[in-house]
């Protein structure tokens, strides 16, 4: 089982999967799970074999289950056609665009709002006598033979899911065929659990899963509750787990780049207090001539801290700008690679609106933090010195 990263900026999952010993994945441990802290919602993996009919088309495969908090993510926060379902209770189902395009190539998204059916083979509760064969030495009895029969389901498609393939749907897996919940334990639990039930001999069974999935409230919510789920006794995967290393490859990447960045802005900080204290150089008898004719040490002040202000949000806007020239180019150059590799093209880089204000925001105070020094030297010069000054 895998635990997966929601977008978007948005929910974790964690599955939790039963080890070989006890204690057991049943719905009673489904509300010990969904009443640790932080859980947001807890379902099972389940996944049965069907028949899948529409029209004179008929091909075999899987069909999931799918909750109601699944609506709005992962893959289902954009859909090519249709939409969620409305309820738990619906008869309807979702199709991979992949299905889509083998049922109608033409036209698949047409095919929302009209109906497919499925199929499944279920017990009728009852088991028959074998028929007299020949007995062969050494073999044991023929045993009774379980009854089933075939059972149809029409369902209204509702939708069609975008991604065409891929292991991995926001924490909810991935399948050609995904109706609701409900309908998914349904047919779970006659296809597989009363099978079995009657082949042992046991009419009243204990409902249990292979794994089930576990959403958390907030990503950093993750490790807190995946360890609450171990020590309960289950074996438990997040995709924390599995990014442990990239994660730190991320984190030395920051520290390097944060101390570049540094470097870089200790260099502006330097250039700007430099380019302000030459500015006062050169005009000291213009400054003298302010004085003379009645500006305060204030005026001046507020004169020179404005002009560093400028130089910051000047060079912010300019530094956006850059970024986002080179950004386009490293994005159209790396999206020509990745279709030469047979991937889809994609946006590798993001400038929320957000962003460049904080951008430029910082670089106006820091401006007006490396002006202050200048602004407050060219406020104390003696007047007449000033007007003095060749």
């Amino acid at each position: 089982s895998i635990a997966t990263t929601s977008a978007g900026g948005a929910d974790t999952t964690a599955t939790a999967e039963t080890r070989p010993a006890p204690p057991v994945l049943d719905d009673e441990a489904l509300e010990k799970l969904r009443a640790l802290p932080h859980v947001k919602d807890v379902f099972p993996n389940i996944r049965v074999p069907v028949q899948v009919k529409f029209g004179e088309e008929e091909d075999g495969g899987m069909a999931m289950g799918v909750p109601m908090s699944a609506k709005g993510e992962g893959v289902f926060r954009a859909m090519t056609a249709g939409a969620f379902f409305d309820s738990d209770r619906d008869d309807a189902c979702l199709l991979s665009l992949d299905m889509a395009k083998r049922i109608n190539p033409d036209a698949p998204t047409s095919l929302v709002g009209q109906t497919l059916t499925i199929s499944y083979t279920a017990s009728t509760g009852t088991t028959t006598a074998a028929p007299a064969l020949p007995m062969m030495p050494g073999l044991p009895p023929i045993g009774p033979i379980l009854q089933v029969h075939r059972v149809d389901v029409p369902l209204r498609i509702v939708g069609i899911v975008e991604r065409e393939g891929g292991a991995n749907l926001g924490g909810f897996g991935f399948s050609n065929v995904m109706i609701t919940m409900r309908q998914a334990a349904e047919i779970d639990r006659q296809v597989v659990r009363s099978a079995q039930a009657l082949l042992a001999g046991q009419r009243d069974e204990t409902r249990t899963y292979a794994s089930v999935t576990v959403k958390v409230e907030r990503a950093q919510h993750t490790d807190d509750v995946e360890a609450k789920i171990k020590t309960m006794g289950y074996g438990a995967f997040s995709i924390n787990d599995a990014l442990q290393g990239a994660k730190r490859a991320f984190i030395i990447l920051d520290i390097v780049l944060s101390l570049i960045g540094s470097i870089a802005l200790a260099v502006s900080s330097l250039g700007i207090m430099n380019t302000m204290v030459m500015s006062i150089l050169e005009r000291t008898r213009e400054i003298g001539v302010m004085k003379a004719i009645g500006a305060s040490d204030g005026d001046i002040r507020r004169i020179f801290l404005v002009e560093a202000s400028t130089i910051g949000v000047l060079g912010g806007a300019a530094g956006v700008a850059l970024g986002w020239v080179v950004g386009r180019v490293i994005n159209f150059a790396a999206n020509i690679y990745i279709q030469r590799q047979g991937g889809e093209p994609g946006n590798l880089f993001s400038l929320p609106l957000w962003l460049i204000a904080s951008a430029i925001g910082f670089s106006w105070l820091i401006s007006l933090l490396a002006g202050s020094y200048p602004a407050r030297r060219a406020a104390k010069l003696n007047p007449i010195q000033a007007l003095r000054h060749d």
